[in-house]
């Protein structure tokens, strides 16, 4: 069994990095209440095998999972339907080519990059061309038009812009 594993650097993660992982959780985790669907940390892992034929463990900053019971511990055998990276110095470019690409394969459905930094929210939609999942940006959140700001496919989940980047200093 090849795991194929990588190496991320992720020492030096800042409080505001985490924070708005625990903005989103927390705004997030009472919707879900009497639900088949949870929102986790960066505390769970997903196990994957990508398209050439290798095994995966990736860890979300933060996920939701519609399906408790394909779970080992703290590591599921299946992919969420929401997935969430906040962006950071030495994660980025992973976050944006190799992880997404990942997330595309496993046919996740919604993927958000967050820049804490720039206080922008990315979101990505994921759809078909040719039977093969592609995603697509849909909008990319600020300031300006912070208003529409929300989960694509859980439309019944609030979230706004200010509680996302609540307590974070800039």
């Amino acid at each position: 069994m090849d795991w194929n594993l990588k190496i991320t650097d992720m020492s030096g993660e800042t409080p505001e990095h985490s924070s708005v992982i625990v903005n989103f959780v927390s705004a997030v985790r009472h919707q879900l209440k009497n639900s088949s669907c949870h929102v986790f940390t960066d505390n769970v892992q997903y196990h994957f095998t990508d398209a050439e034929g290798n095994d995966k463990i990736i860890i979300p900053d933060a996920s939701i999972n519609c399906q408790m019971e394909l779970r080992r511990g703290n590591t599921f055998i299946n992919a969420p339907r929401f997935v969430m990276e906040v962006l950071s110095l030495s994660t980025e470019n992973y976050d944006r080519t190799e992880k997404m690409d990942l997330y595309r394969q496993q046919e996740i459905e919604e993927y958000w990059i967050v820049d804490w930094r720039k206080r922008t929210v990315e979101i990505y939609e994921l759809d078909y061309d040719n039977d093969e999942p592609k995603y697509y940006l849909w909008k990319t959140i600020t300031e300006e038009n912070k208003d529409e700001l929300k989960l694509l496919h859980f439309p019944n989940i609030k979230i706004t812009f200010d509680d996302l980047f609540d307590e974070i200093d800039y």
